[in-house]
């Protein structure tokens, strides 16, 4: 990331800077809220997906467990809105920001208008230069997307096959996700479709619909999560393209479900769970000089049918 968030670099090597100190501007890590009371977490979330729902109800569950208060806000997927949320959350005074971001190229701005105010910044998701934040919790997107490559060589049997993608959104997140899948396909599955589905059900059942119109002897598609996953897959359903083998994204009570009737073949666990836990966890032991990971990596697994009944919890229940 050129700057203050070294957008490229960092993405391409998640998880792998960890300890190092803060520096540059100083934090007031102790800041809480203007009567000194609990520290106050402000949660800057980039979208209403079940993977931004659940992980808020992580980051809101956690913080409470830890006697935090919590100030959350939505960014709807627009870099101007999340800037302005970070500036609401200057104002209220908070004590950390987390941010999962709707752009890494939106971060740069995020980070320097935080620092600015004296307030560290905690990141999920992805991560940018260490001495300008206090810690991220990361997702190795490259690895996810190869792990559901890895499920099409071993399936495919080094048969010719054909594949198509419904990507995300445009943008470093998906395409570090479908780069991670495409390149690690092996040489006898061929990419004959790659559309953006824009993390939406109903544009990634059309996007589908359009696909397996235009190739029919479509074996496998890959798509970037369960949600785009579902609508594809009723669109191959309609056309009568009930063999084509879905690879996939999250690991929900649905998509493991999906995984066990066969509307999916595999999918990739990144549990919303486990990441908002950690990042609020590890947001508190930093601030505190505790012992925690600065960049800290997300756990992820390929799941079956054969392993769905232990893959871990996506999405923490209501209290």
């Amino acid at each position: 990331m050129p700057g203050t968030v070294r957008t490229r670099r960092a993405l391409a090597a998640f998880g792998l800077v960890a300890g190092l100190a803060l520096g540059g501007c100083a934090f007031d890590s102790t800041r809480a809220s203007d009567d000194d009371g609990p520290l106050v977490i402000g949660f800057v979330n980039g979208g209403t997906t079940r993977f931004h729902t659940c992980l808020q109800r992580a980051v809101v569950k956690t913080a409470r467990d830890n006697f935090a208060r919590i100030i959350t806000a939505d960014s709807h997927q627009d870099a101007a809105r999340e800037l302005s949320n970070i500036e609401d959350m200057i104002a209220r005074k908070v004590g950390v920001i987390v941010i999962q971001t709707v752009s890494t190229d939106a971060l740069e701005k995020d980070i320097a208008k935080a620092r600015s105010a004296h307030i560290p910044v905690f990141l999920t998701s992805v991560d940018a230069d260490p001495s300008d934040i206090l810690g991220a919790v990361v997702v190795d997107l490259k690895e996810v997307g190869e792990l559901d490559a890895g499920w099409i060589a071993d399936a495919a049997a080094g048969r010719q096959v054909r594949v198509g993608v419904v990507a995300g959104a445009p943008g470093a997140a998906s395409d570090l996700l479908v780069g991670g899948f495409t390149k690690a396909l092996p040489a006898n599955a061929k990419v004959v479709a790659d559309q953006p589905g824009m993390f939406d059900a109903a544009k990634a059942k059309s996007v589908a619909a359009s696909m397996i119109k235009a190739h029919p002897d479509l074996d496998y598609a890959f798509v970037a999560n369960e949600e785009m996953a579902f609508g594809a897959r009723k669109a191959f359903d309609a056309a009568g393209a009930t063999g084509v083998q879905i690879v996939t994204v999250n690991g929900t009570d649905e998509g493991l479900a999906a995984l066990k009737d066969g509307r999916f073949a595999a999918t990739v666990s990144n549990s919303a769970a486990d990441m908002g836990q950690l990042a609020v966890e590890n947001t508190i032991a930093l601030l505190r000089d505790e012992k925690a990971d600065k960049i800290a990596k997300a756990r992820i697994r390929l799941v079956t049918k054969d392993n769905a009944d232990i893959a871990p919890v996506y999405c923490p229940t209501d209290d």
